[in-house]
């Protein structure tokens, strides 16, 4: 009973804490890109996180489960070079981790504030004896391909994107419009890292594009651009993915084999989450 109570005061508060100026406008865009598929997001529960603490590792990480996707969709394999361009908060570059043992992991956060974030997830996840195997840097991701030129085997690039689900939660209706004025604006940011990306990776390297948002500009859009302009990018079909996931997970056709968009579902509340996967040629 007491439960029951806590959990309705839970929902109850969400729900006030939903952004109608940000809702109003993705009511207009997403109805018309997704259709049907629009009505099934729905609120989900939250579970509480643990507090970080220095010298302590902590137990788990709430990490969305369509967060998983990008870092399995990379396929990394013990000894490989991974680069996490937009790493913070980190926990992609704990999956990965969890995944194999990487040769060297580099993980990039240009917001300083983020990569407090991100160092404090390091510091909560990664055992000492993983420690030397990771370098953690500040740099404009748009310059990475200039200053570590096909260093990588492996890029993930969890770009900066419209986050739809923090964006609805906002408190400030002033600066959520500010955020929908400058949302045209991302593409053309998404597009430099990924040319960035594409230079830091090495010939036959995999790269993987992801946001956590519905938006076709930012995603299939973005993907577009890169593989018409850059005659060295491949994509890789991954739709055997998305029919490996359907019954955890519920997909939104994108129009392309190489990237799958994750939208939350009554039941299924993961994502939003666009993935995109590409490959280097070993020719221009």
């Amino acid at each position: 009973m007491v439960l029951t109570r806590l959990k309705a005061k839970s929902e109850r508060k969400l729900a006030k804490q939903i952004c109608k100026v940000v809702l109003d406008h993705f009511e207009k865009q997403y109805s018309k890109e997704l259709g049907d598929s629009w009505n099934t997001v729905r609120i989900p529960d939250r579970m509480p996180s643990e507090r970080h603490q220095i010298g302590s590792l902590k137990k788990y990480y709430l990490l969305n489960a369509a967060s998983l996707l990008p870092v399995l969709a990379l396929e990394l394999k013990d000894g490989e070079k991974v680069l996490d361009l937009c790493a913070a908060p980190g926990g992609k570059s704990v999956a990965l981790l969890q995944c194999a043992y990487p040769g060297y992991l580099h993980c990039n956060e240009y917001d300083s504030l983020r990569l407090k974030w991100l160092r404090q997830t390091l510091e909560s996840f990664i055992p000492q004896s993983l420690v030397n195997e990771i370098k953690v840097s500040e740099l404009d991701g748009r310059e990475m391909g200039d200053a570590e030129p096909e260093m990588f085997d492996k890029v993930l690039v969890d770009a900066p994107c419209s986050n739809d689900r923090s964006w609805l939660f906002s408190s400030d209706s002033q600066k959520a419009a500010c955020r929908i004025s400058q949302r045209g604006e991302l593409p053309v940011l998404q597009i430099e890292l990924l040319r960035s990306a594409v230079k830091s990776l090495r010939p036959g390297g995999l790269l993987v594009y992801s946001t956590c948002t519905l938006s076709k500009a930012e995603n299939q859009d973005v993907i577009s651009e890169i593989v018409n302009s850059c005659s060295n990018i491949m994509p890789v079909d991954i739709t055997d993915m998305a029919r490996a996931c359907s019954r955890d997970f519920t997909f939104a056709p994108t129009g392309q084999e190489c990237g799958i968009l994750v939208i939350p579902e009554k039941g299924k509340a993961w994502g939003p989450m666009y993935v995109a996967k590409l490959k280097k040629s070993w020719t221009v």
